[in-house]
């Protein structure tokens, strides 16, 4: 009962900014945090920003300061901005929606099938 679709991916300069775009479909669940993780081959996926149903915010050291993640409940999307790029914000950038089910409180995590960035010298 839970579908993210990414867009807004794509190649962009060094120095550029691109934004990402989660489209949320969810059913039977409250949520409790919504966010973007990135991952580059051979490495494990990383978090870049959370935000929370109260809308508290958390991101990734190396991305403070450059990066904003927003929901527009509007259009059911979580957003991220991504301004002064760099060569190693480079990875596939996946969706994350963490909810709490309805029927019996029970927490899940679902992904969605990811988008590449690639940012260029």
């Amino acid at each position: 009962q839970v579908q993210l679709v990414e867009s807004g991916g794509g190649l962009v300069q060094a120095g550029g900014s691109l934004r990402l775009s989660c489209a949320t479909s969810i059913r039977a669940f409250t949520i409790v945090s919504l966010g973007w993780y990135r991952q580059v081959p051979g490495k494990e996926r990383e978090l870049v920003a959370l935000i929370s149903s109260s809308g508290n915010t958390e991101y990734a050291n190396s991305v403070k300061d450059r990066f904003t993640i927003s929901r527009d409940e509007a259009r059911d999307t979580v957003d991220l901005q991504m301004n002064s790029l760099k060569p190693e914000d480079t990875a596939v950038y996946y969706c994350i929606a963490v909810g709490r089910r309805f029927r019996d409180f029970g927490i899940s995590t679902h992904w969605g099938q990811g988008t590449q960035v690639t940012v260029s010298s």
